[in-house]
């Protein structure tokens, strides 16, 4: 009886190490513009959108904009990245005060697999307005 308790420790510690290791694996990062360029795993970054660097390709589904470091105090010395995002352009993106983008670094620049944008509210209140 002793053996089946030593067995049943060691499964249980195997599918425990398994399951923490998983679970790890399939966090993604916040990191910052700098760590995102090397990235050779999926990692999220946030930042604003520079409207002036923006392209959108309808027929190959592309759109490529420049992602600004939103930590930064001065915007015109702010670290800047292009981003390559393929596929559907969220109704909303010309709207967004800023962006946060899911993918890796690769040949041609930062891709992201999944773009999230933030906009304005239309529930806020406006100032001196109760809600």
């Amino acid at each position: 009886m002793k053996t089946k308790y030593i067995i049943g420790i060691i499964v249980i510690v195997v599918f425990g190490v398994w399951g923490a290791a998983t679970f790890l694996n399939t966090t993604i990062k916040y990191v910052s513009i700098a760590e995102a360029r090397q990235a050779k795993h999926t990692v999220q970054v946030s930042g604003l959108i520079d409207f002036s660097e923006v392209q959108y390709d309808a027929a190959g589904q592309r759109l490529v904009f420049t992602l600004v470091d939103l930590e930064s105090p001065d915007p015109a010395s702010a670290e800047r990245m292009t981003v390559y995002y393929y596929g559907v352009v969220p109704g909303n993106f010309e709207q967004a005060t800023s962006v946060l983008v899911r993918g890796k670094a690769k040949e041609e620049g930062f891709v992201a697999e999944q773009l999230f944008v933030k906009c304005p509210s239309k529930y806020q209140g406006q100032a001196g307005q109760s809600i």
